[in-house]
């Protein structure tokens, strides 16, 4: 459990588990993790960031799964972020922290029982937003809100939050 002042003030206990790691599954985690929680009857919210507008085929059946499992994409982009010029690199900056503020707002409202951010530690990876502004969100969270986080870099502040930490490697690829 972390322990994180929530907004009146208080100390609270939550969850937070990390998915990171250069092998691929992060995701697919953190999906399988929500739908653990909406088999429950829990309300689940993913938030996704860096994901080239091309992975939604990967993902469109979440969209079945409505209304217990919600996701929100804030990259406008068919390529991928390293991939943009840097005047689009800035507009999509700009969408990213727009995820991450109605995040915030979602958490402060209690509209959800769970939270993935899909690939927020790249956020903070590239210096679109800092650690500390990931950890504000801790405080903005119910008692009860399970959170997730996937991403490939860990920063290392971000392991003393989490309850657990899962690092996925491939030890064989093809």
């Amino acid at each position: 459990m972390f322990g994180v002042r929530n907004r009146e003030g208080t100390m609270r206990e939550g969850k937070l588990q990390i998915y990171c790691g250069s092998g691929k599954g992060k995701t697919t985690a953190a999906l399988g993790q929500a739908i653990k929680e909406a088999s429950l009857g829990r309300s689940v919210f993913i938030v996704q960031f860096m994901k080239c507008r091309k992975a939604d085929e990967e993902i469109s059946f979440i969209q079945r799964l409505e209304p217990e499992i919600k996701l929100f994409r804030f990259q406008r982009r068919e390529a991928a972020f390293e991939d943009l010029a840097p005047e689009e690199q800035q507009e999509e900056i700009m969408n990213m922290k727009k995820g991450r503020n109605g995040a915030k707002k979602g958490l402060a409202t209690g509209e959800g029982e769970g939270l993935i951010l899909d690939e927020v530690l790249g956020l903070v990876e590239k210096g679109i937003v800092s650690a500390e502004e990931v950890h504000e969100l801790l405080g903005e969270a119910s008692d009860s809100t399970e959170l997730i986080f996937t991403g490939i870099k860990l920063c290392p502040e971000m392991m003393d939050w989490a309850d657990d930490v899962y690092q996925i490697t491939a030890l064989k690829e093809s």
